[in-house]
């Protein structure tokens, strides 16, 4: 009776303790943040492109932003420092497809400089939708049918739909890092940084297929389609 009492002590001890060094490795893990490019005119340029899928094992195959370093290479981050009271020109390669908003509330731009972003089609990729195609167009709202994903940092008031390819494209990326010569829309849009801190930002539409509500998996993970925006 003993000697079973004790190995259920035991295996409840190894439970506990493989639940601890996994929320000790879950709280203390993740990606390392990269640092906006700073220009001569103390602006800052920041370029992220969306994909629809990460592609590289052992990391879930979820839809994903990167973003480009110094070196022009892409990384699997979402965490950007940005220097404080600065202008950052943000360029976005989205090559996802269009989801549509909920909410058409976050169609309108937001918190941008001018209130405008500016789209790019590049390839076929409004062909087939019935959607506006774009040609370095300034926009201050979008169809919400359009959207496939968006960049937004509440603390910031910051909103920017991101046009989805359509879904009569062809030659799409299906994995990371996607280069330029699929079918995407480049998005452009600059804002002013406020005094240091830390700001989380994420996508809205609910991307994150085979969870409930789409709000899931990737939608909560840093790294994929939430981060943060440090200014430093």
């Amino acid at each position: 009776m003993r000697a079973r009492a004790l190995g259920v002590a035991t295996t409840f001890a190894v439970l506990i303790g493989a639940i601890v060094v996994y929320w000790v490795y879950f709280l203390t893990s993740g990606p390392s943040a990269i640092s906006a490019t700073v220009n001569r005119d103390g602006s800052a340029n920041l370029t992220l492109q969306v994909v629809p899928a990460y592609g590289h094992h052992p990391f879930p195959d979820w839809v994903s932003y990167l973003a480009k370093d110094s070196s022009g290479r892409w990384r699997h981050t979402t965490i950007y420092k940005v220097p404080p009271h600065t202008i950052v020109h943000v360029t976005i390669y989205q090559y996802d497809s269009q989801t549509g908003l909920r909410n058409p509330f976050f169609g309108q731009i937001r918190g941008t400089v001018g209130g405008v972003a500016r789209y790019t089609d590049v390839g076929n990729t409004g062909k087939g939708s019935g959607l506006p195609l774009y040609d370095d167009t300034a926009e201050s709202v979008l169809p919400p049918g359009s959207a496939a994903h968006t960049f937004t940092d509440p603390d910031l008031g910051l909103n920017v739909p991101l046009v989805g390819i359509s879904d009569a494209a062809t030659n799409t990326c299906s994995a990371a890092p996607c280069a330029t010569s699929f079918a995407h829309t480049m998005i452009q849009f600059s804002f002013r940084t406020p005094g240091p801190g830390s700001y989380r930002w994420q996508c809205i539409v609910p991307c994150a297929l085979g969870f409930l509500d789409g709000f899931g998996g990737p939608m909560q993970t840093i790294g994929y389609m939430d981060g943060l925006i440090v200014v430093t």
